[in-house]
């Protein structure tokens, strides 16, 4: 896979004092019951089970392939931003990347628009939190930067909705990147790692197969806007990178740029 970003080493984490890590935890389940119901301890195995032993199995017949997991951080925090093709990207990333793969839950942060009714009910508690991606909540950011402090690992969508073709220049939201700065701002210095997905139809069929990238990990280089318009720019081709090559092994590769 061609690489066309620019990889910052990491610092080596430093372990938090019991004080701290207790502190920590307290404002985080404050802030959490105010924005969502957290990680039902009952539903979560549930859920898993249903999602990745029954749907993803059952509906993606031809496979489930992933590529590049060496470049996911198992310890420590992490913002996963992969591309967003279809419903079923919400399935793949745990399968990739969820406790079954790195002992810790995805959290995802998600449009508020989709945290409602019954759907909403679920993700409310599947440790899922929304956010107005027009106009973020103040409450909805410091929690991500909380959950990123806490060592979690957070999934933003940084196209802000599905695209379905995925052809052409990828245009992201500026929401991750501004992200990543108001946490690198508290302190943590966030890996992004990009991720590309890809279905064997624009539009996932039965039987299909399904792929997904990661790509190697990206960290904010420097302060100020333009620190976080260089990531945006960085992540968007490591995440067309990520995507091709997910295309690739689901036999449907990119045509143009």
């Amino acid at each position: 896979m061609a690489n066309q970003t620019r990889v910052e080493p990491l610092p080596p984490p430093v372990p938090p004092t019991p004080k701290a890590e207790a502190a920590t935890s307290l404002a985080l389940s404050e802030r959490e019951r105010s924005l969502c119901n957290g990680i039902n301890p009952w539903l979560a195995p549930l859920a898993m089970v249903l999602t990745q032993d029954v749907a993803l199995r059952g509906f993606f017949r031809a496979g489930v392939s992933v590529q590049g997991a060496e470049h996911l951080p198992r310890s420590g925090p992490v913002l996963l931003a992969p591309t967003h093709r279809s419903r079923w990207d919400a399935l793949m990333l745990p399968h990739a990347a969820g406790r079954r793969v790195s002992g810790r839950d995805c959290r995802f942060m998600v449009s508020s628009d989709e945290m409602v009714g019954l759907q909403g009910w679920f993700l409310h508690r599947l440790g899922c939190f929304p956010v107005n991606p027009r106009k973020p909540a103040a409450a909805s950011l410091r929690f991500a930067v909380e959950l990123l402090q806490a060592g979690q690992q957070l999934v933003v969508f940084p196209e802000g909705r599905i695209i379905q073709d995925g052809e052409g220049a990828l245009r992201l939201m500026p929401g991750l990147a501004r992200l990543a700065a108001l946490a690198v701002g508290q302190g943590v210095s966030v890996p992004v790692v990009p991720v590309g997905l890809a279905y064997g139809h624009g539009k996932p069929r039965f039987g299909d197969r399904a792929a997904l990238c990661f790509a190697p990990p990206l960290t904010l280089a420097g302060v100020g806007r333009q620190a976080a318009a260089d990531l945006n720019r960085e992540l968007a081709a490591a995440m067309r990178s990520a995507e091709e090559a997910a295309r690739r092994l689901v036999g449907r590769p990119l045509e143009g740029p």
